[in-house]
């Protein structure tokens, strides 16, 4: 019966660790393995990431490429398909959408765009509108307002 105590690993799942250097009748004495003289022979001999023997390492053989923008601004974008399912007179922001499952948090700017089609006529309150967005909401009746 299969129970706590009597539990052990598979056979063959557990090895011993070959102890090296001990001896020359054990088969690695002497060198223990190591070969003979060089970087790889010596103690502490681990090189960092990146390095080739002392050769100018690629990564900085290589030009550097492309630039970061740290002023950009990320923006969580909803389409239009999914406030379709809003009722006439719905004021719709982040708070309604994250309660409808819409977005995840509300810490993060949204922008709607105008991907799909939206017949009912609502209120929207985001940060950011594409024109073609801005474009449908106001043909249904709705309006929009920037949130700053």
């Amino acid at each position: 019966m299969l129970s706590i105590n009597t539990l052990k690993p598979a056979p063959g799942a557990n090895r011993k660790s070959k102890r090296v250097g001990r001896g020359m009748g054990s088969g690695h004495g002497k060198t223990a393995t190591r070969g003979y003289n060089g970087q790889h022979s010596r103690a502490g001999a681990t090189m960092r990431p990146g390095f080739e023997g002392g050769q100018m390492p690629l990564y900085r053989r290589l030009p550097k490429r492309g630039f970061n923008n740290i002023f950009r601004k990320e923006y969580v974008v909803v389409n239009l398909e999914k406030l379709a399912s809003f009722e006439a007179g719905a004021n719709v922001d982040p708070v309604v959408l994250r309660d409808n499952g819409i977005i995840k948090n509300l810490n993060e700017d949204i922008k709607i765009l105008g991907t799909g089609e939206i017949a009912n006529a609502i209120h929207v309150r985001a940060h950011r509108f594409s024109k073609s967005a801005v474009e449908k909401i106001q043909n249904s009746g709705g309006s929009i307002e920037v949130i700053s």
